[in-house]
């Protein structure tokens, strides 16, 4: 019975942001006491004509068991979680080691060799920690010096 009342708002809060939600994995796990559920070995999370795929997705919920964040993770060296995310305001497609989305904020943070292509400005961009708003469309990026942040955009020819 408890299974169930942590799984209950894991569903409810993609019944709140979306039509459908269908999340598949080779196995899952749920934890009541850290009120988590683990979903493991190729996680494959759709919403709409969005999606997400990785290795492990863990979703975290609050002392109220609402969602406050699932992080993605890629497992194995030469591997990334890849997504691509559409939205009214955004179309995005891009890869991280490691991507968390902040459900009610409706945030992206995407760390370790993250890249994201905005499809619809035809813009790239890539760094170590990328942090995209999707109400906003504003992004961060974290370079270092190894790796420095790097843009790539196209620009208009004058008529």
């Amino acid at each position: 019975m408890n299974f169930i009342k942590l799984l209950l708002p894991f569903f409810m809060l993609f019944a709140l942001y979306a039509q459908k939600v269908e999340v598949s994995s080779d196995s899952m796990k749920a934890e009541e006491m850290k009120k988590e559920v683990h979903f493991i070995g190729n996680v494959k999370v759709k919403q709409h004509d969005s999606w997400l795929h990785g290795d492990k997705v863990v979703v975290y919920f609050d002392e109220n068991n609402k969602t406050k964040m699932y992080e993605a993770q890629a497992i194995g060296k030469e591997k990334t979680v890849t997504f691509e995310v559409k939205e009214k305001k955004g179309f995005y497609k891009g890869s991280a080691l490691n991507v968390k989305y902040y459900p009610v904020t409706s945030k992206y943070v995407l760390t370790g060799k993250a890249v994201i292509d905005d499809l619809l400005n035809k813009r790239h961009v890539n760094g170590d920690v990328i942090t995209l708003d999707m109400i906003t469309g504003n992004a961060i990026v974290k370079g270092s010096r190894k790796k420095p942040v790097k843009f790539i955009f196209d620009m208009k020819e004058k008529k």
